[in-house]
């Protein structure tokens, strides 16, 4: 009986593992990944690198491919897509801050009321928000996105060999979807948070150049989202069909050629969140 040195066993499990056929394996000391890192370590101030997070954060304005191209050197010093530094979560959630301040002056909105906005800005606009439809685009992703499994090589006639290299089987992590979601969030505060106030004084008036000015201004910041999602997931670079996520953007079109009609759309959110104040 012809036995293998356990050198040679251990090499054929690296090979296979490196192939894709066996799953690496976790450390009994290391964390549960049900909770994503990101979140785990938003106690940890000292350990932020808030410039990182500042040049992300302006690149995905002008520039957001760049952004993503820095996931591949992630994926190669840290073995995961998604980032495991929450500075980025801490300065969006004070853009909101500021916004909701501004938007509280506008509206002579209380120091109780004010910090009531706040909350609901980042509690359900952007982290609810962002884990129910980081979730959504978890299971889209893994379920449609994903190309077929590579054919296992039948065994050769002529004895045993190690099966040819083939990619390693990627998994999309819930992780780097919320990180998506995040990053694409970004512009649209940019335009619905900041921009609308500016223009609110324009906005809000009886007429339809109005009317169009304010529900383009939605078109824009929504449209930006489902962009930087398609983006995000299409830097993946084992995923596949990733264009199937620009497909809202017809309905989003649709609506807002029908909001054309006379459904103001600025005036019923106001209306949501200050009560027709």
């Amino acid at each position: 009986m012809n036995r293998r040195r356990p050198h040679d066993l251990f090499s054929m499990s690296a090979f296979a593992a490196e192939a894709g056929g066996l799953p690496a394996p976790l450390s009994a000391s290391s964390p549960s990944p049900r909770i994503p890192v990101i979140f785990r370590r938003l106690h940890r101030f000292h350990q932020m690198d808030f410039e990182l997070a500042a040049w992300q954060l302006t690149y995905l304005c002008i520039a957001p491919r760049r952004v993503y191209r820095n996931v591949y050197f992630h994926k190669q010093t840290k073995n995961t897509w998604a980032r495991d530094d929450p500075a980025i979560l801490v300065l969006i959630s004070a853009c909101l801050c500021v916004s909701a301040v501004a938007w509280s002056i506008v509206y002579y909105l209380t120091i109780f009321e004010a910090l009531q906005l706040a909350l609901l800005m980042i509690l359900r606009d952007f982290l609810l928000s962002g884990i129910i439809i980081s979730t959504i685009l978890w299971q889209i992703s893994r379920t449609f996105l994903l190309p077929p499994a590579p054919a296992v090589p039948a065994p050769s006639l002529h004895g045993t060999r190690y099966p040819p290299p083939v990619p390693r089987h990627e998994t999309v992590e819930w992780g780097y979807t919320f990180d998506v979601h995040t990053n694409a969030f970004f512009p649209l505060y940019l335009t619905l948070y900041l921009a609308q106030l500016f223009l609110l004084p324009v906005i809000r008036k009886e007429n339809w150049v109005c009317l169009f000015v304010g529900n383009t201004l939605y078109l824009a910041g929504f449209a930006q989202y489902i962009y930087g999602t398609y983006l995000g997931l299409s830097a993946l670079p084992f995923l596949a069909r990733t264009t199937l996520l620009l497909a809202p953007l017809l309905p989003l079109g649709i609506a807002y050629v029908v909001s054309l009609l006379g459904f103001n759309v600025t005036k019923w959110v106001l209306k949501v969140y200050f009560g027709g104040i």
